[in-house]
């Protein structure tokens, strides 16, 4: 993929591109990645036009230093901005992770531009917001947010390298992925403790709510979700490792009821790092998708 800096709203933008032809899709990564993320499965793409961009306080992207300018409204607007400013009248868009959480935000303006969407091991806001207040098994598994959301965990995370940052990045997957190489380079994106503030002020800026296990919350606790404009009304597919430690299957029950259109495909032995681990499946997913809905 080409590796290109281009200004957007007035600020520096690292973009990665890739095919002259071809639908366009937008590939938004999650934490703690990049934009090169996604190089496996564009080069599986070569029919389509692939961007994908360092998102707001990653890599060599803006990054403010206000936690509130990592709200969900303004993480999605950069994201509408680069449409714009790559000139795109149409664009199927994907998410892993965090990136997911952009790609529903993304689908919930009804922008007429969005043709699909593809979420990879994400969760949309209200379905997870579920989970989280059962006390149950997310609720569990999303203790490390409670963890990430305080004073100073860049600090501790950043520490001897990025030591600590690479074991919860690893904790309970399959990282036969993460080559020394590969390593290196996500080191030399994560930069110092001011990025990975940055990377972490998109926790600290949710207004997801994360009680403790085994004690369900309140709906008085929770946030106020208008789910009237929390559908997606273009086709949507769903990819999903199952062997995922961090993001369980209940965190999308009941994601058909905010769906026009809906598929589910879940992968077997593989976790969060899909991407990583079967870019063969997950590429071949996202291209006979956009393939299908384009035929129409």
């Amino acid at each position: 993929m080409e590796d290109t800096t281009i200004l957007l709203n007035g600020t520096e933008t690292r973009l990665l591109r890739s095919g002259d032809t071809g639908p366009a899709v937008l590939m938004l990564h999650g934490f703690p990645e990049h934009a090169g993320a996604w190089r496996a499965i564009a080069q599986r793409l070569p029919d389509l036009r692939c961007y994908a961009p360092d998102q707001r306080g990653y890599g060599r992207s803006y990054r403010p230093s206000d936690v509130a300018e990592y709200a969900a409204g303004k993480l999605v607007r950069d994201m509408l901005g680069l449409i714009d400013r790559l000139e795109l009248d149409r664009v199927h868009v994907v998410g892993h992770d965090w990136g997911a959480s952009v790609a529903y935000g993304l689908a919930f303006t009804r922008d007429p531009r969005l043709a699909s969407l593809t979420v990879i091991n994400g969760v949309h806001p209200v379905p997870f917001q579920r989970a989280l207040a059962t006390g149950g098994a997310q609720c569990a598994a999303s203790q490390y947010i409670t963890w990430l959301r305080r004073d100073g965990t860049e600090d501790v995370l950043a520490a001897d390298g990025f030591s600590k940052l690479a074991t919860l990045f690893a904790e309970g997957m399959d990282m036969a992925w993460m080559t020394r190489d590969v390593l290196d380079e996500y080191r030399a994106v994560w930069g110092d403790r001011e990025t990975l503030r940055a990377m972490i002020n998109w926790y600290r800026a949710s207004p997801l709510v994360v009680g403790l296990p085994g004690a369900p919350l309140p709906a008085d606790a929770l946030p106020v979700f208008p789910q009237d404009r929390m559908r997606v009304e273009v086709p949507h597919q769903v990819i999903w490792g199952v062997g995922d430690k961090a993001l369980l299957p209940e965190s999308r029950s009941g994601l058909e009821a905010f769906c026009n259109e809906l598929e589910i495909h879940e992968i077997a032995d593989a976790d969060h790092w899909v991407c990583h681990q079967n870019p063969d499946r997950v590429a071949a997913l996202i291209g006979a998708f956009i393939r299908k809905v384009d035929a129409f």
